[in-house]
């Protein structure tokens, strides 16, 4: 093992050539004395800077996105060493926190974003918050004061690690150089094992500066390895329950997607011939087209998916939470069924829903399992109900009115998105517009939207992130007028690193699902909620990439066709009925037995 001696680390020094180039000092030449560069295994002094690039190289991390500022500067510095790991400017450290989640969601890695001290990294907060919420594994790196000054009220101080313990899943304050490369291994450890989530890493400036003799290589990351906790005795109670069914339902969230478990989860449907339905997270679990696949519950889910949950005598679910959007009123969840729960998360479990078995573990793992404990079914009668429930409730039959409506863009997109060769990622925003998407839009690879936190802002950075992923997928951001403004300053990042995004704008002139609600619940009292919007079109043009309006239904196609015919970003502001609703629509405080239904497809109504 080569190790330097302290003349030469004096000469480094020197010089400041102790970035780990290869250079050779001019005054020495015909000494043979240069600098040979870092190389793994060997004992060299680097800066504590070089240290995390470094490390982030050896976990994998090929991009990062990010602001620089003065207390993450010596990062920076040492990161024009590693043009192997790619850096995206985000205009706000907000989103780059959502880029991350983008990035992470679309590829199954773990986001890295990156921020200063004091209001940089208080400005991650609410993505690290929305990734916490959703599972999403992302290591979020911020720069603090010295150590000199820390808890002197200096420039840009905060207490980065205290606020963001709530909303991680663990912090590190890293207060020595040699500690850097084992806590960069062990955050990304901690960030996709078990249940995902994100990992927040702060580290002083001067820890950034600092010199120390490192053996780099030896901090091995560690494998993320899934533990199984049911037992057989818990398997053999749930494949017991399942078999005395003859309504039973599965329940599919994005516990599936995250443990890459759709095969099996197929698996045990067609089995066992259970019909699917999906939480928000879990869209594009199943094919649309398969038999089984029946569609989404929820607060906006699919009328007949909510009436059959609550017909329902037995629910397998698997890798959800059973949150509030999904449940309706506590204790009126699917009365009079059995609960088995597969979750990976012992908290999560018979916290909003009573679980009758539950199944502690890793979905795909715990599936496998259960596959081989169950006998194969039939449930003809009970597909037909299901079948008849739907045929007498056309949820997603398109009301006609002259003017240009939400859910017939969509229906539209779709259509392209099943056409295309290519895989598609669908991303949106919070609000009306991320209903309709999640009704009307079954055919993306994946599917990706701020559940848990719901965060407004969320479609155009996570967007990115997740075309930067995935460069060769088409990427669909769809967006509101509201939630748009939050984060549009991204346009400028979109066309900076030509990231060939797809918008579709809903411009509907409000806070569409607050303005659905005072409407429906408020005596159509409207408060705070008429939204003005630029000109989206001269502003897209004005950021250097194209953009067209779309005010009636004749123009929607040609429009998509330009957008996904386009190299770059293209935006398309659709111009839409300024009063439509979401529905289906579970009201607040209601069962899931009383879906209201859209009042125009109503055969009665109509008559």
């Amino acid at each position: 093992m080569f190790v330097l001696d302290e003349v030469a680390h004096h000469w480094f020094e020197q010089i400041g050539w102790y970035r780990g180039r290869i250079l050779e000092n001019p005054s020495l030449r015909g000494s043979g004395f240069f600098i040979l560069g870092i190389k793994r295994g060997y004992v060299m002094k680097l800066t504590g800077a070089q240290i995390l690039c470094e490390a982030l190289k050896s976990v994998g991390v090929d991009c990062i996105f990010g602001h620089p500022g003065g207390a993450i500067l010596p990062f920076y510095d040492a990161l024009t060493e590693h043009t192997d790991i790619r850096h995206v400017l985000t205009r706000h450290e907000q989103s780059a926190a959502h880029a991350a989640e983008g990035y992470a969601r679309a590829t199954d890695k773990v986001g890295v974003c990156v921020a200063t001290s004091g209001p940089g990294a208080t400005n991650l907060i609410t993505g690290l918050a929305a990734a916490k919420m959703d599972s999403v594994p992302i290591v979020a790196i911020t720069g603090q004061v010295p150590r000199s000054v820390m808890g002197k009220e200096a420039f840009q101080e905060c207490d980065t690690t205290g606020i963001a313990k709530p909303v991680t899943k663990r912090c590190y304050l890293v207060l020595r150089p040699e500690d850097i490369e084992s806590v960069v291994h062990e955050a990304f450890y901690v960030a996709k094992s078990g249940r995902p989530g994100p990992v927040l890493i702060d580290i002083p400036k001067d820890v950034q500066a600092q010199l120390t003799e490192v053996d780099l290589g030896s901090s091995e990351p560690s494998l993320v390895e899934r533990e199984y906790y049911g037992s057989t005795e818990a398997l053999e109670q749930a494949a017991q329950l399942i078999a005395q069914a003859k309504q039973p339902l599965i329940l599919a969230g994005h516990g599936v997607l995250l443990s890459q478990a759709r095969t099996e989860l197929m698996e045990i449907a067609e089995k066992l011939n259970i019909p699917v339905i999906n939480t928000l997270h879990g869209s594009g679990i199943m094919p649309y087209e398969h038999p089984l696949h029946i569609g989404m519950l929820g607060m906006h889910g699919l009328y007949w998916c909510n009436l059959a949950v609550q017909q329902a005598d037995l629910i397998l679910g698997v890798g959800l939470r059973f949150d509030d959007r999904i449940t309706g009123r506590p204790g009126t969840f699917a009365p009079n069924a059995k609960i088995i729960h597969v979750e990976i998360e012992h908290t999560q479990v018979s916290k909003n829903v009573v679980a009758d078995v539950p199944l502690y573990g890793d979905a795909k793992e715990t599936l496998t399992r259960l596959i081989s404990y169950v006998k194969p079914k039939k449930h003809t009668t009970w597909i037909k109900q299901i079948a008849s429930l739907r045929e007498n409730h056309p949820s997603l039959d398109i009301p006609v009115t002259s003017e240009l409506l939400p859910q017939y863009v969509l229906s539209r997109i779709n259509s392209r998105i099943a056409q295309q060769d290519k895989q598609s990622i669908v991303i949106t925003g919070v609000g009306q517009h991320q209903m309709w998407a999640a009704q009307y839009l079954n055919t993306p690879e994946r599917f990706i939207s701020s559940g848990g936190l719901g965060v407004m802002g969320f479609e155009i950075p996570a967007a990115l992130g997740a075309q930067i992923g995935r460069p060769d997928s088409i990427v669909w951001s769809i967006a509101g007028d509201g939630g748009i403004q939050m984060t549009l300053q991204e346009f400028a990042t979109l066309k900076q690193e030509n990231i060939p995004v797809k918008i579709a704008l809903f411009n509907n002139g409000y806070l569409g699902m607050v303005r659905q609600w005072q409407e429906l619940f408020y005596e159509k009292r409207y408060s705070a909620v008429p939204v003005d919007s630029p000109d989206y079109v001269l502003l897209a043009k004005a950021y250097g990439f194209p953009a067209i309006r779309v005010t009636t239904e004749q123009e929607v196609d040609p429009a998509l066709e330009q957008a996904e015919s386009s190299s770059g970003p293209f935006l398309i502001d659709f111009v839409v009925r300024s009063e439509e609703n979401v529905y289906p629509m579970v009201p607040p405080g209601s069962s899931l037995a009383e879906t209201l239904e859209d009042p125009r497809l109503i055969p009665s109504a109509a008559g």
